[in-house]
């Protein structure tokens, strides 16, 4: 037997096995996996992702809000970075070696294949310098994208601002990789959708020298880039501008609206802040100077701060005691400076006396609506004070105020009325009456009311009875309808007739004679219908409140202003208010010297 002759079977089958690995493994380096290809793909190939300019931002008169400018960030591939003169490279961009030694550590770290920024928001002069020796530098190319620019410096609160996406959002959402830019907050986060459009991309071949030579198969697998859709908003920007221009001196809010619609006119907080701050590479450092600011201008007090709404508080008692039927306009009640039961009193101020409804809203009675309260509390059609209370706050929930109105914006917040449940926990059950809550029928008390859903409220009563969800969007490019909730009539439990005596009232309010708490509040030639408020501060000077709208008939503006630590609502509040709705019914101001005079008082105390 020939021992030879085994071992060549044994070499033969090794040598089959180990062609067999090898084709194997070609196999799977050939066929399977798409690494190599890509990598081989990655040195001919240049694929380059256009990104669309951002929609553009208009006022509701057709004024152009938000625009585009063009910006360029340094894109990095770190597989195909090949040795650089990078002495060279920080001449060009203005940074330091140290820099660019971070900067593509980071990108490695991020991805060796992927794309990643190497540096944003380059400007036209250093881009246009790096692609005429982009050829120097395999791996680097130049990316066009957009930065927001703004006509005027008005609206941040309600307009928002672009920035880099984050990790959530490249987790949640696939369209979006590191280094694209969101709408985080305003308009722009709220309809992102329409505003971002949708990436394109082109797909050439390149040289040696990484330069680009032809498209890739006549373009057979580039993508059309889609032009993001532009936006008709619903502010006025004469009227915001000149909003923000009377609030400088203070710390508060506006907020106006179109009763028919529920458009939002003009939406300011004060403090503000030019929104092309949040705009650039220096954005974060800004927003945080933003945030340590005590002042707090980032904070949109028209949808996020939260009031007492005193006085004005008063027309909703009054519609209330109409409704429930316990008080008719002519049903009127004595006040001696105050409400007294017997060790108990509230103060009122000077007025005459008695007084029937529609006398009591002109002349702001807490007496008056202290006994109004009694009455619903004490209606005989309920069991006890509690399920009367109920049914009082059921009535309040129809104008929305315990929760959200459902704006656009993400961060408005709700209101306070709280249920029977809360009294009787503090006080204990059936230990409690209009007399323990007698605050409440003046506006005081555990209430807590946002600046838009006062302004909803003088909307609901111009209206007489409904409200549409306020909103501040009116068109959509390429958009038939806009969402059908900002459409819906919300109509509330009250009876229209019942509106008539409290819009009377507040007709006297500012057009009235003697006992009229606002008649600083009068714009020649309309109607101004309005109600003062002063809502008690624990933590300083009381808030200056003022409701309104006008004209009295087929109202076209209703407004609410808030001024913080500004005492009675007719001081301060009214008269930015009446300003305001001139400006936006005449076109201008022509009480040039009531205006004057407001901006002096206000900055002389």
């Amino acid at each position: 037997m020939n021992p030879y002759r085994d071992r060549r079977y044994v070499f033969g089958v090794a040598i089959i096995l180990v062609g067999l690995v090898f084709i194997g493994r070609l196999f799977q380096i050939q066929i399977l996996d798409k690494s190599y290809a890509q990598y081989a793909l990655s040195n001919a190939q240049s694929v380059s992702v256009i990104y669309p300019a951002r929609g553009l931002i208009f006022d509701r008169t057709g004024e152009i809000m938000v625009y585009n400018q063009a910006a360029y960030d340094v894109m990095v591939v770190p597989l195909l970075l090949e040795p650089f003169d990078t002495t060279e490279l920080c001449r060009i961009l203005s940074i330091s070696r140290q820099s660019v030694i971070e900067k593509l550590r980071s990108a490695r770290s991020y991805s060796y294949r992927v794309p990643s920024i190497f540096m944003k928001q380059l400007d036209y002069e250093h881009a246009s310098l790096l692609q005429e020796k982009l050829y120097q530098y395999p791996g680097f190319y130049v990316q066009t994208r957009t930065l927001r620019k703004y006509t005027r410096p008005i609206a941040p609160h309600a307009l928002g601002y672009v920035g880099e996406v984050d990790q959530q959002v490249l987790d949640n959402d696939p369209y979006y990789q590191l280094g694209d830019y969101i709408g985080v907050s305003g308009i722009e986060k709220a309809y992102e959708n329409y505003l971002r459009g949708r990436k394109g991309k082109e797909v050439f071949l390149k040289d040696v020298h990484n330069q680009t030579i032809e498209s890739y198969q006549e373009g057979r697998y580039d993508v059309p880039v889609e032009v993001g859709k532009n936006l008709t908003i619903t502010l006025d920007s004469d009227l915001q501008e000149y909003g923000e221009e009377l609030m400088k001196p203070y710390v508060g809010s506006i907020v106006a609206l179109e009763p028919a619609t529920g458009e939002v006119l003009a939406l300011v907080s004060a403090p503000s802040y030019p929104p092309d701050l949040l705009v650039g590479r220096n954005l974060s450092r800004r927003f945080g100077e933003l945030v340590a600011d005590t002042l707090k201008p980032l904070f949109n007090r028209a949808l996020m701060a939260q009031y007492p709404p005193g006085s004005t508080f008063k027309t909703l008692m009054a519609l209330i005691g109409l409704q429930e039927q316990v008080i008719s306009v002519s049903t009127s009640f004595h006040c001696y400076y105050g409400f007294y039961a017997g060790g108990i009193h509230t103060a009122c101020h000077l007025h005459d006396s008695p007084l029937n409804l529609i006398e009591a809203v002109q002349n702001s009675c807490n007496t008056y609506f202290i006994n109004v309260l009694k009455h619903i509390l004490q209606d005989a059609k309920y069991e006890n004070p509690a399920a009367a209370y109920d049914n009082w706050r059921r009535h309040l929930l129809s104008f929305g105020f315990t929760r959200p109105l459902g704006i656009e914006l993400t961060n408005e917040l709700k209101g306070n009325i709280p249920g029977s449940d809360y009294f009787n926990n503090l006080y204990g059950t059936g230990r409690w009456n209009y007399l323990t809550i007698r605050s409440l029928a003046i506006g005081q008390g555990e209430l807590l009311i946002t600046p838009v859903q006062m302004a909803n409220l003088a909307a609901t009563i111009a209206n007489r009875g409904y409200y549409i969800k306020p909103h501040l969007v009116k068109k959509i490019e390429g958009v038939d309808l806009i969402d059908p909730e900002y459409t819906e009539r919300h109509y509330t439990t009250i009876d229209s007739v019942n509106y008539l005596p409290v819009v009377d009232g507040m007709d006297l309010v500012v057009n009235g004679g003697k006992g009229s708490t606002a008649r600083n509040a009068k714009v020649p030639g309309i109607v101004v219908c309005g109600k003062t408020g002063t809502a008690e501060n624990p933590h300083g000077n009381d808030h200056s409140i003022f409701i309104a709208f006008a004209p009295k008939e087929d109202p076209k503006i209703a407004i609410a202003v808030y001024v913080e630590n500004q005492g009675f609502g007719a001081t301060y509040a009214a008269p930015i208010a009446s300003l305001m709705i001139e400006k936006y019914l005449t076109g201008e101001v022509k009480r040039t010297w009531y205006e004057q005079w407001v901006m002096q008082k206000i900055t002389s105390e």
